[in-house]
């Protein structure tokens, strides 16, 4: 079980691997005003940055879920590293259908919520391991504005324009699924770029170390394109964001 390698080899050096930068994934911890006695469940957790940094900074304990050999290795070492591998389990797993044996104070899918089918199935599975009153976190895409073009939707990476919302058309959304949006952190232009343009070096340097590898075409091409379809669609038209919700 594992991601496609191409996620595998552009993300290998990522800790975060969405638009985030540690200060704001610090940002989100401390909005959610986390405590000591918090049990948090990431679905998609990849290299496990946020359970750690929010163990060692909380003292919250956790669990996270990813299918992606790497970053679950990845993410056991920074448990170590961090010191609160005492704190945080991983599990080497399919997070779709994952359900918590114990209910936990914060349900989380940052991200991936493909695990669900989208949001509204995704929201549904976190709830299965939410104790009453708890808050769910769901990371996903919106349109900044909304591209004039479906060729501009597919530069995004999007396969139509209405595989996302406006955040207006967002937030409200959650209010249709009868949860009300307690915080929000949202990416801004300088995280976008850390995610994005980290990805450029990574494949550079895996391309010196590794020029006869079968994936190497895949890569090369990859880094040809992806600085100039960043820059024309993504940057100006893509936003993204972590909601939470708390069940009305």
């Amino acid at each position: 079980m594992d991601i496609p390698r191409i996620f595998n080899i552009t993300e290998s050096a990522h800790r975060i691997h969405n638009p985030y930068t540690p200060e704001k994934l610090a940002t989100l911890g401390a909005a959610l005003r986390l405590k000591p006695e918090d049990r948090v469940l990431d679905l998609g957790s990849g290299s496990g940055e946020m359970l750690c940094t929010w163990a060692r900074d909380y003292g919250i304990t956790g669990t996270g879920v990813d299918m992606s050999q790497l970053f679950f290795e990845q993410a056991k070492l920074r448990a170590n590293e961090l010191e609160v591998a005492d704190k945080i389990h991983f599990i080497h797993d399919d997070a779709a259908g994952y359900i918590a044996a114990e209910k936990v104070d914060v349900a989380a899918c940052v991200g991936a919520t493909w695990i669900g089918g989208g949001v509204t199935g995704t929201i549904e599975l976190l709830a299965k391991s939410l104790r009453p009153g708890g808050i769910i976190l769901i990371g996903e895409p919106y349109w900044l504005q909304l591209p004039p073009t479906e060729t501009i939707a597919k530069g995004c990476l999007a396969n139509t324009i209405a595989d996302f919302l406006t955040l207006p058309e967002l937030v409200a959304s959650f209010g249709e699924l009868n949860y009300d949006v307690v915080e929000m952190v949202l990416a801004d232009q300088d995280s976008w770029d850390r995610y994005e343009a980290a990805k450029w070096l990574t494949m550079r340097r895996w391309l010196e170390a590794n020029p006869d590898d079968d994936f190497a075409k895949e890569v090369r091409d990859q880094l040809t394109t992806e600085p100039k379809r960043y820059v024309t669609y993504s940057r100006d038209y893509l936003g993204w964001g972590v909601f939470a919700l708390m069940a009305r």
